[in-house]
């Protein structure tokens, strides 16, 4: 699947030439001094606040139908800390002990666009010049990785937030755990930089660590499979080892493409297992269990498949559209093609299904060289059950890299659950964290599941309500929050450029809070709430709808917490479930889309509805906005991927679809065709990515909600410089309708959702000027006179503050140039 965000503030992407990864391993893909850094945004440079662009989310599906179709998932208030074990540190000298825890065009704006954010000018020339300066000297933001800061004091949480001082006790030990951890990783393995890189030293030529294993060899194609060829040494710690010499012609003693598992005898009986830490598995035709495959390609392997299919017929669509980065959806390989790719069973292998590692790192390149940053839908919040293909009971143990009992299943997911308080754990996700960033060069992830992963509920039929008892006690896995400060700790230290989003729905207090200042570490939170309340409001009539409900949900949330918005997520693409659309306008969009027929009352509410949903969801929601793959143009149908029958843990069947890929696909010629009114959808997405690429407004600090009006059905506000203006209302519109605005000047229009070009009725005259007066309205010190049809959103702009018109006492007009 994917997503695309849009406001986000990312950092500089550059132009690269096509690389061959086979021959570029010690190549920075990510860079490249022959171009120049295509976006303006540096996390750095606190005054850089003028420039943002956009995210299209993302999972590759499995065919494609045409050349125009993408074929797409304790007593205190301290929690539990009574069980406080010894646990071994490989390399200490002693054991170190913790606790075991768990657009209207706007290009020709006489007079450019004043107000708030004229400072950012300077801010963005300090930038330019500083990227110049890299660019001469040969340099650029990730050429270098950095270096990881020492833990903070991590009290500066409660400066921000004082009503976090009635959970000091709480937060003092969450952070006093991190600082615990952190410092028996930087006294025994080296730091995090050294500990993240376990996939250098761990992997089935080298190491393995299987604790429960009474004996382990590597078999393979290349020893017949012969368990008493390639035995391996256990060492004090669990760990199995075994070096493998290559051949006489330099050759490697495995070959690419060989089949290869570990054979253990373990306490439930002997067993096969594929190395936890490989890093490509695949699944033989008409088989259940994946195979691990020794993956060392040579230089001229093909590199023809679904990645390459999406590099050169989609990405060039997203950059088109105004987005800047893209998130890529089940990246890590999954043996169960419908679970949208998070029950992992390989945490360091791409899937198989779109081709081969080298073929995803030349998407990754190429939407790089586009200006795209690529982040990744990264899974540690569960791993699959699978006990053939993936890390359930690897040794035989139930223990092994999760918490055992029930503690360690998932109920709703059917899914192991990590013990993050294991140090093998710890080791194992963090380095396949940095793994996905070193080697195949992502920019950064979106973690899944962050929710479940920080409480030990799950957040399972438990409904949130800001009370801050709900994040800080015994319901809270202290081990897991230090995992995500941890994580957050190693890649902004080593990758000061990356971006990490976490899927939380509970509003964690210090959730986006630097962990160096006691918080958790994230840069954005993904502001799941908001995709939820449109699909309650969609399933009522909108008439019905209450406007302080949903700028109520669009502005909920924390200061100083920066948010990624979005309409529609994967979730409600699903089978079983509608698309945006499709609730707005279901099966009439099978019959009459097509521009040679007059629209039905539900095709032009929809289309309508669809808009302005977009628009206030990205203006409102935010400092980032995220689109789920075919939004854009409001594609009809769900997603449903190739089942087959099946019956679940409980004896409950689920019928299949016979394995059919008629509906995992998204119909990107629908967004295209001239002919449709998709195209007046996906226009106006342009349209709206269009005008905040050159106001930046969803970053700016200034917004304002002036008006909501439950009568009128009128939502009014300020972002950056300028106004919006929403009438929900189904059949009423407003002549001089007054709205407030911040300062005096004239206003142009520029986006319209009714224009022509977008599907509308063109009801304004997109040419209109609006000349402020003086006084207060709805809590503005000058307002304007407008004209607002029904369901129809408006952005207006100041442009100019010469030739203010101003109102004297006998009423007459007097011109007067305003300096």
């Amino acid at each position: 699947m994917v997503n695309t965000l849009s406001g986000i503030p990312l950092p500089c992407v550059h132009s690269i030439p096509k690389l061959i990864h086979g021959s570029s391993r010690s190549v920075d893909r990510r860079c490249s001094n022959a171009h120049r850094c295509l976006v303006f945004r540096n996390r750095n440079v606190a005054a850089a606040a003028s420039s943002s662009r956009k995210i299209f989310a993302l999972k590759l599906s499995h065919d494609t139908d045409s050349a125009s179709t993408v074929v797409a998932d304790c007593e205190a208030v301290l929690g539990v800390v009574a069980d406080c074990e010894a646990v071994l540190v490989p390399g200490a000298d002693t054991d170190v002990s913790f606790p075991s825890l768990r657009i209207n065009e706007i290009d020709d704006l006489d007079g450019g666009i004043l107000g708030f954010d004229e400072q950012n000018d300077a801010a963005a020339s300090t930038l330019t010049q500083a990227v110049e300066e890299e660019e001469e000297s040969g340099t650029a933001p990730f050429d270098v990785i950095g270096t990881i800061p020492p833990p903070g004091k991590g009290q500066k949480i409660y400066e921000i937030d004082p009503l976090l001082g009635d959970f000091r006790d709480h937060l003092d030990y969450r952070y006093g755990q991190y600082k615990k951890v952190r410092e028996a990783i930087d006294n025994t393995e080296g730091g995090l930089e050294a500990f993240s890189r376990g996939y250098e030293k761990f992997g089935f030529t080298r190491r393995e660590w299987a604790p429960g294993a009474k004996s382990a060899s590597l078999v393979g194609d290349f020893n017949d499979w012969n368990p008493n060829t390639d035995a391996m040494t256990r060492n004090e710690y669990g760990v199995w080892e075994i070096f493998l010499p290559n051949n006489a012609d330099g050759s490697s003693a495995i070959q690419h493409g060989s089949r290869v598992k570990i054979r253990m005898d373990t306490p439930s009986g002997t067993k096969d297992s594929i190395p936890a830490w490989i890093k490509y598995s695949v699944q033989p035709p008409g088989a259940i269990p994946y195979d691990g495959i020794y993956y060392d390609p040579l230089e001229e392997e093909p590199m023809i498949n679904t990645y390459a299919n999406f590099r050169d017929d989609v990405l060039p669509r997203i950059k088109k559209l105004g987005y800047n980065a893209v998130q890529i959806m089940a990246i890590q390989e999954h043996s169960y093609y419908a679970s949208f790719g998070y029950h992992v069973t390989n945490f360091f292998a791409p899937s198989s299904r779109f081709g081969t590692p080298e073929d995803l790192k030349s998407l990754i390149d190429k939407a790089h060289e586009l200006g795209l940053l690529v982040l990744m839908d990264i899974v540690h919040s569960h791993a699959s059950n699978n006990t053939l293909d993936g890390l359930n009971m690897f040794d035989g143990t139930d223990s092994h890299y999760f918490h055992s009992g029930s503690h360690g299943h998932h109920w709703l997911w059917d899914s192991r659950l990590f013990n993050y308080g294991n140090w093998e754990v710890l080791r194992y996700l963090m380095s396949n964290a940095r793994w996905w960033l070193e080697e195949y060069k992502f920019d950064g992830f979106r973690f899944d599941g962050v929710t479940s992963m920080m409480y030990i509920h799950h957040g399972l039929q438990v409904a949130f309500t800001g009370n801050y008892r709900e994040y800080f006690g015994f319901a809270t896995d202290v081990d897991a929050v230090v995992y995500l400060m941890l994580v957050n700790d190693m890649i902004h230290g080593l990758y000061p450029e990356a971006v990490t989003i976490g899927e939380d729905v509970s509003g964690m207090p210090t959730f986006c809070i630097p962990v160096q200042d006691g918080g958790v570490g994230f840069d954005y939170r993904l502001q799941m709430a908001i995709a939820d309340k449109w699909i309650e409001l969609l399933k009522h009539r909108d008439e019905d709808w209450k406007m302080d409900d949903i700028v109520h949900t669009l502005t909920n949330r924390r200061w100083m917490e920066k948010c990624v918005a979005y309409a529609e997520s994967h979730d409600q693409a699903l089978v079983g479930d509608k698309t945006i659309a499709f609730w707005l306008m279901d099966k009439d969009m099978y019959d009459f889309m097509s521009l040679d027929r007059p629209a039905t009352p539900a095709i032009d509410r929809g289309i309508a509805l669809h808009k302005m949903i977009r628009l206030i969801t990205l203006g409102l929601g935010g400092e980032g906005y995220l689109n789920f793959m075919g939004n854009e143009f409001g594609h009809p149908e769900w997603i449903d991927f190739p089942r087959s029958d099946q019956y679940l843990p409980n004896g409950k069947f689920v019928p299949g679809n016979k394995n059919s890929y008629d509906k995992c696909r998204r119909r990107f010629d629908l967004g295209d065709a001239d002919y449709l009114r998709y195209r007046g959808l996906q226009e106006f997405d342009q349209a709206m990515h269009h005008l905040e690429e050159k106001i930046v407004f969803m970053t700016s600090e200034h917004q304002y909600v002036s008006r909501i009006d439950e009568a009128d059905k009128v939502i009014v506000y300020e972002r950056g410089n300028l106004v919006f203006v929403f009438n929900f209302h189904w059949s009423n519109s407003y002549f001089d309708y007054r709205v407030g605005c911040p300062l005096p000047g004239k206003y142009k229009i520029v986006l319209d959702s009714d224009d022509h070009l977008f599907g509308g009725h063109s009801r304004i005259d997109r040419k209109s000027e609006f000349f402020s007066e003086e006084g207060w309205h709805d809590g503005r010190p000058q307002s304007f006179l407008i004209y607002a049809p029904s369901r129809t959103a408006v952005v207006y702009a100041l442009v100019d503050k010469e030739s203010l018109p101003l109102t004297v006492a006998d009423g007459s007009a007097l011109e007067q140039d305003v300096l």
